[in-house]
């Protein structure tokens, strides 16, 4: 029988990967969650035979903490193009990894989404991102991405064309201001591995952390509304004791339960998800609005990635939505209409006949990470005596963020509640 009883609230990324590892060291762990599954926000809808996921996510296989908890083999990883089809001037213009896709590459150079030299600065960057280890990456003087590729003599066609739609699709904003840090560790794993879709789509990596714990361990439609002490009280008025707490969730309906915690700004996005007959691009390749018209950043088709995303005879489209700080947004139906609309400018009248499976608003997405967040780039686990936190709000706002953050809490209640004795 464990000496230790942990609850954890949340089962989002964090939560489970601090389970997981308090699990393998013997210790006795409840996961409560309160919505009706796991994942965060990271979740997979099944809309008659398609995948939805909860907003535009990735994988990235280089990711470290990915690598050392996941089980690619058993995720049935597939892979994006490595590069990206950039609209510009009434066309899309394919940007290729070279070391990968040598021909691609190549043509890719005659592109004009930025000047020669703008090519040789990405290789000189991705030679020396690639020759940096991750210590250094988060250690280096922090400003925002656009000061860092400014800084380093990148055209503005560059940014603009490129960068801008490429990172904000990623950072959730497209004014660049993310530390510099993030931008480079980001694209040091883009450089080192791929970018990928699980077959079962993005909960697939939730649920196989969740299937690494004993039955029972986690309990969904269990919402945390007091914490006092060692133990929670639920929304049912229940009350649970554990010899530690750790909270695995930014909270942001209940902030008052996380005593002591920064404010967190959030980045959001929304995400529209269509069903057509014909894919508008056969390629497994992301497409990006290089023009910055209209309301669409970036687009792809995952079915191309992944064709277990959409029933046989049937393409699944989703376009990624990324409004400005301070904007109004619209109304889904007069955004549904001008998505329709830009997209009708690039592939033409097929899309009147694109059937509207979903729009996904998602407020908190994404953690801001303006300088200075990422300093210092993990922020402490430890909240109170037997009270602790975790979630991508610790260390940097990405899946291999929110792994590093559970595993970082579970190993500082342990030094805490099973020291090691002095030798």
């Amino acid at each position: 029988m464990s000496d230790l009883h942990v609850v954890v609230v949340g089962a989002g990324l964090a939560g489970l990967a601090c389970a997981r590892h308090l699990h393998a060291k013997g210790v006795d762990v409840q996961v409560l969650e309160a919505a009706d599954d796991v994942g965060g926000r990271v979740r997979t809808d099944e809309i008659d035979g398609f995948l939805l996921d909860r907003g535009f996510q990735v994988l990235l296989t280089a990711y470290p903490e990915c690598q050392s908890q996941l089980d690619y083999r058993a995720l049935d990883l597939h892979s994006f193009f490595p590069g990206a089809a950039v609209r510009l001037d009434g066309r899309f213009h394919t940007v290729a990894d070279p070391w990968r896709k040598p021909l691609a590459g190549l043509l890719g150079a005659l592109a004009p989404i930025g000047t020669l030299g703008d090519k040789l600065r990405v290789a000189r960057l991705r030679r020396r991102l690639l020759l940096t280890d991750l210590d250094t990456v988060f250690s280096r003087s922090e400003r925002t991405t656009l000061r860092a590729l400014q800084d380093d003599g990148f055209s503005e066609a560059m940014i603009e064309r490129f960068f801008r739609p490429f990172l904000g699709g990623i950072f959730l904003e497209r004014e660049l201001q993310t530390s510099s840090r993030m931008f480079e560790f980001v694209y040091k794993m883009f450089s080192s591995g791929s970018t990928a879709l699980p077959a079962a789509g993005m909960q697939a990596i939730p649920r196989q952390l969740a299937g690494s714990l004993p039955a029972g361990a986690v309990r969904t439609g269990a919402r945390v509304r007091e914490i006092e002490a060692r133990r929670v009280r639920l929304e049912s008025g229940e009350w649970i004791e554990g010899d530690a707490i750790v909270l695995a969730s930014a909270f942001p309906e209940d902030p008052e339960l996380v005593p002591d915690q920064r404010e967190i700004a959030w980045c959001s996005t929304t995400c529209l998800y269509y069903s057509a007959e014909e894919a508008p691009m056969t390629r497994p390749i992301l497409m990006l609005n290089g023009d910055g018209d209209g309301p669409v950043n970036n687009l792809c088709v995952p079915s191309q990635v992944a064709s277990s995303y959409a029933p046989q005879g049937r393409a699944l489209i989703s376009a990624s939505v990324i409004a400005g700080p301070g904007s109004d947004p619209l109304p889904d139906g007069e955004l549904e209409s001008a998505v329709r609309s830009q997209l009708r400018g690039w592939f033409g009248a097929a899309v009147e006949s694109w059937e509207m499976l979903r729009l996904y608003r998602v407020r908190d997405a994404l953690p801001r990470q303006e300088p200075p967040h990422l300093e210092p780039p993990e922020r402490s686990v430890r909240l109170e005596d037997r009270l602790y936190v975790c979630g991508d709000h610790r260390d940097n706002a990405s899946i291999q963020g929110a792994l590093v953050s559970g595993r970082r809490a579970a190993e500082a209640l342990l030094a805490d509640l099973r020291p090691t004795p002095p030798p």
